[in-house]
């Protein structure tokens, strides 16, 4: 069973239709592009969004901060791609609450963002709760809970409907009896996110 994230929505619709891939996770469906009848998905992960800081950040002793908070300091998101759905997630959390995300540079991994964050006071990144990292101790980076709300980035399955792996029924169940629900109260997400 081949699970793989690609880069761009319709890169991985082309890869399910074609076989070279049977299954894939993303953000559906971003503004004005639903998906193919053909391509099913089902939301699998609300992953909520902390902020990560240097030790030098002015945030950085806060134990959460709240989306409010936020305004007025410098979200780095380097390597934001317009037209991906990632680029429409972050331009609805900008437009609801006020944020400046600022996706210039190009991105070198997270070993560059993570020196960069570390070394600079004035900026901060975004990052998903689950997502781990190992770091330099040296680097005193701090990672809080983004609160009231808490931004969620909705993660789905996406598959071809025809595709008869049997492996893809295993995993769909497995995610189905272990992921929590979704919209959970006090959460965002933006409106254009599928429900299911």
């Amino acid at each position: 069973l081949d699970v793989v994230w690609l880069f761009g929505i319709e890169r991985a619709v082309d890869a399910l239709r074609s076989g070279e891939i049977d299954a894939s996770f993303r953000a559906v469906a971003a503004p004005g592009r639903p998906l193919p009848e053909d391509i099913d998905s089902v939301r699998v992960l609300d992953e909520a969004l902390q902020l990560l800081t240097g030790p030098g950040h002015a945030l950085a002793s806060a134990r959460s901060v709240t989306v409010s908070e936020l305004a007025g300091h410098r979200i780095w998101m380097p390597g934001i791609v317009p037209g991906t759905e990632w680029a429409a997630y972050y331009a609805a959390l900008v437009a609801e609450f006020g944020l400046t995300i600022e996706a210039t540079g190009p991105n070198f991994g997270s070993d560059a963002l993570l020196d960069t964050i570390a070394d600079t006071p004035a900026l901060a990144t975004f990052m998903g709760g689950q997502t781990r990292l190992v770091w330099p101790a040296g680097h005193g980076l701090r990672r809080i809970p983004v609160t009231d709300p808490t931004p969620v980035y909705p993660h789905s399955l996406l598959w071809h409907r025809d595709n008869p792996h049997p492996a893809l029924t295993v995993l769909r169940a497995h995610l189905a009896a272990t992921t929590a629900g979704h919209d959970a109260a006090g959460t965002w997400r933006p409106g254009w996110v599928m429900p299911r």
